[in-house]
């Protein structure tokens, strides 16, 4: 029996053995992988890692240049904005019109006398028939005196003579005047044109009227021994304070009188045609392109721009570092599981 028990205790000792050496064996097998791990693996997550926090980083750089971009446009925005409102742009529009308001031409004819004043259509003047003398007067005329408002001593004497209405039709006021002999070396008539002839007539005050024209309108002259034909257009503009003034604009054509009176003398005579030139009132006014709804919509959208921007960029920042942290903290893991 002790016999048996010795030859046992080596068999025993000799599986002890075995299985120590399998023990080790399973441990060296689980080793293993674990070092090719801490070789292999951390290198290839490391690459990876390095490529996202490269490319986070020109993200960030793109962000941060869009961010630049738009402070620029906002700041263009608010500059072209505040330009636009210093410098309107000026609109011009026509308004097509059949009868225009009849104008009110003031002559001043001084020693001249008006002689005949007839309306015609459709551009034609038929000739005269006795030039030189007296006609008929048709047209409707008031005269006024009143003060010069740039002296405010000389008396001045104004014939008001109601123009033409009718544009459709190419009315026209034909006016002769006649002057016997001057002082000077020529001889002209001044006039001039304002809006309505109807406000002269219901003016309270006409003196008042009438200098406050010749203080707004510019005058004119046509000169005697001559033919004059007027075209008037109408300008109207307004202004900011929201009122509107008025003024005209002519072209004036003269053609010589070839005078066929059997005597003529000393005198002078003086022919004046004043016709629309076409039917459409000028309409001038400022306009301002600044539109600000336009530019608060703009800067609305940049803004939100910015802020989505801003709000990427900071979860950006927030993305690397918490991808450097787990970083560090698994290659300390490797680190102490190698040690």
């Amino acid at each position: 029996q002790l016999s048996e028990d010795v030859e046992r205790a080596p068999e025993n000792s000799a599986d002890e053995r075995e299985g120590e050496m399998g023990v080790h064996e399973d441990t060296s097998s689980v080793i293993l992988p674990d070092s090719e791990l801490g070789t292999s693996a951390p290198s290839l997550r490391f690459s990876k890692t390095c490529l996202k926090n490269v490319f986070s980083v020109i993200l960030l750089f793109i962000y941060l240049l869009l961010m630049a971009v738009a402070v620029f446009l906002v700041y263009q925005t608010i500059s072209d904005f505040r330009e636009k409102l210093k410098h309107p742009v000026m609109s011009v529009s026509y308004k097509e019109v059949s009868l225009y308001d009849a104008p009110g031409i003031a002559f001043y004819p001084g020693k001249a006398r008006l002689l005949s004043c007839k309306h015609h259509y459709y551009d034609h003047i038929p000739p005269l028939i006795n030039p030189g003398q007296p006609g008929g007067i048709e047209c409707t005329t008031q005269g006024i005196n009143y003060t010069d408002p740039f002296t405010n001593q000389t008396m001045k004497y104004a014939l008001v003579v109601q123009g033409p209405r009718d544009v459709k039709k190419k009315e026209l006021v034909f006016l002769q005047f006649h002057l016997n002999g001057t002082d000077q070396d020529f001889s002209a008539i001044d006039y001039l044109l304002f809006s309505s002839f109807q406000e002269f007539v219901n003016s309270p005050e006409k003196a008042e009227f009438m200098k406050d024209c010749e203080s707004s309108y510019s005058s004119w002259k046509f000169s005697g021994g001559f033919r004059t034909w007027v075209k008037m257009s109408l300008v109207k503009t307004k202004e900011e304070d929201g009122s509107e003034t008025v003024e005209f604009k002519q072209e004036t054509s003269v053609v010589n009188y070839i005078d066929q009176r059997t005597e003529p003398g000393s005198d002078q005579l003086f022919f004046v045609v004043f016709e629309w030139k076409d039917p459409f009132i000028q309409t001038v006014q400022d306009i301002i392109t600044a539109n600000p709804w336009n530019t608060i919509a703009l800067l609305c959208g940049i803004f939100l721009a910015l802020f989505k921007a801003a709000d990427f960029a900071k979860l950006s920042v927030k993305w690397m570092i918490k991808i450097r942290k787990r970083h560090l903290k698994r290659r300390s893991q490797v680190m102490n599981h190698i040690s």
